[in-house]
């Protein structure tokens, strides 16, 4: 019976998603268990396609990519795949009705980190930003709406918002090992080899801008939702304050992180923000 399979495939990306990511992991963890599974088969199919471009450089890259982008499009219109990944992800694309335009858009920018390593003008950054992160989060969106059409609507620039400051605190934090290992900017109009506190700051303060955008969506998700993203919500920003206190030379030479007793800080307080109703 397919649903045995199916079962294994959801274990499959939640595994995927406990593995590779901690935050996220214990962000997910806050959902409510009717939503968790198809955030965790989200993640899964994103996770792979990011792996893919990032981390097989002893492999084929682009065969890989596009294999596994046919694979896609064949889980998605015959509603099944022996990749357990991508018959994960299928399911929660039919039941949540999600665009192909998004999921399209997102292979579009994963695609262009095979050859692309710089992004020279505010619109190449918006685009590879738009298809890279934005979209993950209106996915998470349809997910958290439950198909209210007029509530996806009301809170997708928020979503978007949300997506953008994830995305360019991950840039900010990696831009050591996106630099030197993988000869990548994204940043436009910003010189890694000597970058400034005026420059550092510029970045940050875009990301604050972001993060000051999306809190009030996050504030109008439904109840099943809420903490989760709220959760990641504060990591986040608490990640962002320490690369804002840390000299620029020094966010290029190391890897900022959280350590797991603050991320359990971060969680407790998340959750008396919860309970007091303050979120």
């Amino acid at each position: 019976m397919k649903s045995i399979f199916d079962t294994v495939s959801y274990s499959c990306s939640k595994i995927v998603t406990n593995s590779y990511s901690t935050s996220f992991s214990l962000a997910s963890k806050m959902l409510s268990n009717s939503i968790r599974q198809d955030i965790y088969n989200i993640y899964g199919f994103v996770r792979f396609a990011d792996e893919i471009v990032d981390t097989f450089h002893d492999y084929n890259k682009e065969r890989l990519f596009n294999d596994f982008e046919k694979e896609m499009y064949k889980a998605i219109k015959y509603k099944i795949s022996l990749n357990p990944i991508l018959n994960a992800f299928q399911k929660t694309v039919h039941q949540y009705n999600i665009d192909i335009e998004l999921y399209e858009a997102f292979m579009k920018s994963m695609r262009l980190d095979l050859y692309k390593t710089k992004y020279l003008t505010d619109q190449e950054y918006k685009e590879y930003i738009y298809g890279s992160a934005d979209v993950v989060g209106l996915m998470c969106l349809k997910v958290f709406v439950n198909g209210n059409k007029k509530k996806y609507n009301e809170l997708k620039q928020s979503a978007m918002h949300l997506g953008s400051a994830f995305q360019k605190v991950n840039f900010l934090r990696d831009l050591k090992s996106d630099y030197e290992d993988l000869d990548r900017t994204y940043f436009p109009n910003t010189n890694l080899n000597q970058l400034d506190e005026k420059s550092k700051l510029r970045i940050i303060n875009e990301i604050e801008e972001d993060f000051n955008k999306a809190l009030n969506g996050i504030l109008q998700l439904p109840i099943e939702a809420k903490f989760g993203v709220y959760t990641a919500y504060v990591y986040y920003k608490k990640l962002l304050n320490k690369l804002k206190k840390t000299p620029s030379l020094e966010i290029k030479n190391t890897r900022i992180r959280v350590s797991n007793y603050q991320k359990f800080g971060l969680l407790a307080k998340s959750y008396l923000d919860y309970r007091l109703n303050l979120i």
